[in-house]
């Protein structure tokens, strides 16, 4: 097998990402390698990337890559080189999760997009000749090139610049898909939307077109706030001034409610304040032993509390859905992008981290120091 020499992205417990030139294998058998243009950065890869997740380190992250496939696996035969794909979350196809259009809901996502391995354990990636983990959500696009499973891709087509495609892989998709597959708003509903990054803000336009007559945003960052506020929200909560829980008792009660702070006490705020029959989502990460304390009488009374993953999204159906608003002028996902060069990838770590950016995205096609 032949190996090609890429420049990547590693990233070690406790260190900042340094990009090293590494190998990376020819694609196996339903599998494409493709030269990335661009990937969005995400908190999902800073959780990693610290070791929240469990996923084995030295790795090589990024799962919102955007590239053009240069070389096929056995097995491939609906992609051709120069296709130009999304490559979102990792699923096997074939599971009954798969099988049912619920892919985020593989039998193997562990193993793709927390573990970062091919189901027979191995990696497409070396450094030093020493393997590492290197199939990140089927892709691991914090590099020049990645081996991607050919079940993640979406084919795109020219007219949209990767700044803007990345963020449909995974941030966007997420925050559209809970509120179009999960909370499936009517016309008229009160919505209140509790985090306003990537995910909340794509919620807060998904809301605006299913045609949501209040859309409640909370969050702790002012300039946040006035974005979801041109983006569609028409009541804005900021929290560092008020706390959801008494701003929720001095409204009607919501329809429905979607979180992705993770904090317990927003999401008991928010339940508390959906109305008999009404439904909240969940897709925000808790710190570890997190709890959450709830009346089950809320829930007998018909109310909903529900976890999503990817927004339920089957991508090869909601990201040309999501493509066809952009181009409509209804899913505004530039504002929410801020280009780096790949090598300013730890820049785009920190701005991100601190609040200055929302969705980072890494522009991989810029020549690199060597």
């Amino acid at each position: 097998m032949s190996r090609l020499s890429v420049r990547a992205a590693v990233a070690r417990r406790g260190e900042p990402f340094v990009i090293e030139t590494c190998e990376l294998d020819d694609p196996g058998p339903n599998e494409v390698r493709v030269a990335v243009e661009a990937c969005g950065l995400c908190h999902t890869d800073l959780t990693a990337q610290s070791g929240g997740f469990g996923t084995p380190l030295p790795a090589v992250l990024g799962h919102e890559g955007v590239g053009r496939v240069e070389a096929l696996g056995e097995g491939v035969d609906h992609l051709a080189i120069g296709d130009r794909v999304i490559m979102s979350f990792g699923a096997c196809g074939s599971c009954p999760s798969c099988a049912d259009s619920r892919p985020a809901y593989c039998r193997h996502a562990l193993d793709f997009n927390v573990f970062g391995r091919r189901l027979d354990g191995s990696s497409p990636l070396r450094f030093d000749g020493v393997p590492l983990t290197g199939h990140f959500f089927g892709q691991s696009s914090f590099a020049t090139h990645a081996v991607a499973a050919a079940t993640n891709l979406v084919e795109v087509d020219d007219d949209l610049p990767a700044t803007v495609l990345a963020p449909l892989a995974c941030g966007v998709q997420t925050g559209v898909g809970a509120v179009v597959n999960v909370l499936r708003p009517a016309a008229g509903d009160r919505i209140a939307v509790f985090g306003c990054g990537t995910v909340g803000l794509s919620a807060i336009m998904a809301a605006k077109l299913a045609g949501c007559a209040e859309i409640l945003a909370f969050d702790l960052h002012a300039s946040r706030l006035e974005l979801a506020h041109s983006l569609g929200a028409t009541t804005l909560v900021d929290c560092t001034r008020e706390q959801p829980s008494a701003v929720l008792r001095g409204h009607p009660s919501l329809d429905l409610a979607f979180d992705n702070t993770g904090n317990p006490k927003v999401i008991m705020a928010g339940f508390a304040a959906v109305r008999a029959g009404g439904t909240m989502a969940l897709a925000g990460v808790a710190k570890h032993g997190a709890e959450l304390r709830l009346d089950p009488n809320r829930i007998m009374n018909g109310r909903s509390l529900r976890g999503t993953i990817e927004g339920d999204a089957d991508p090869k159906q909601l990201i040309p859905e999501m493509i066809a608003w952009i181009r409509d002028g209804a899913l505004a996902v530039e504002r929410l992008v801020t280009p780096y060069p790949f090598a300013a990838i730890d820049d785009a770590a920190e701005d991100m981290r601190a609040g200055r950016t929302i969705k980072p995205v890494l522009l991989m096609e810029q020549e690199l120091p060597t």
